[in-house]
């Protein structure tokens, strides 16, 4: 696959967190604190990918002003808003707050009932290194990406990798297409790697 596809559209990145990844700050204002991404490696489409989390490295001003939290990655299934995220501990941390409408309470009731536990974050690369390492067979070639921006963080129901740690989304090989919100992002974001791969 050429390096400019790897990229293009939102990505997405699930796990199981840790019994203490979600934590419950306020009970009657619905609001839980919660991991929502690290830097482990993820093997996509044969390679790994390192999200770095120097601060420097995570564009946190649109999912601070404007960022949602969704079911499953589904625009149409809002069931809360961020209120704060930020990197902590080579972590993206976020304080959330479930909405009251009644989709949003039965999301909220089955985090604080610990029956759903998966996280994911929907994220766009702006810049990334490629590093490629031994030979043949052990031939290892790694992404780490240098800028990358949080959209949307989601609740999801079935994350592909159950084991602590980051995995990948069951949905993630889904439809790339983004809504105009992100086009102009997205357009950018191929015309520079067309550039760096010519």
């Amino acid at each position: 696959m050429q390096d400019n596809k790897r990229f293009e559209g939102m990505q997405k990145r699930a796990f199981e967190v840790e019994a203490d990844g979600i934590r419950l700050i306020d009970e009657e204002k619905r609001i839980v604190e919660l991991s929502f991404s690290s830097e482990t490696p993820v093997k996509r489409y044969g390679a790994s990918e390192i999200l770095s989390h120097k601060k420097s490295a995570v564009m946190l001003e649109r999912i601070n002003t404007t960022g949602c939290l969704l079911f499953n990655h589904n625009r149409d299934k809002v069931v809360g808003k961020i209120i704060k995220a930020k990197i902590e501990n080579k972590r993206g941390v976020a304080r959330v707050q479930f909405d009251t409408d009644e989709e949003s309470e039965i999301i909220y009731n089955k985090v604080k009932n610990e029956t759903l536990r998966g996280v994911s974050v929907g994220y766009c690369i702006h810049e990334y290194s490629r590093e490629v390492t031994g030979k043949g067979e052990e031939l290892q070639v790694t992404y780490t990406v240098t800028l990358w921006e949080p959209l949307e963080i989601s609740i999801v129901s079935v994350p592909a990798d159950i084991s602590v740690g980051v995995g990948r989304s069951v949905e993630e090989n889904e439809t790339r297409g983004v809504s105009n919100v992100f086009e102009y992002q997205l357009k950018l974001n191929q015309n520079r790697q067309k550039m760096n791969f010519q």
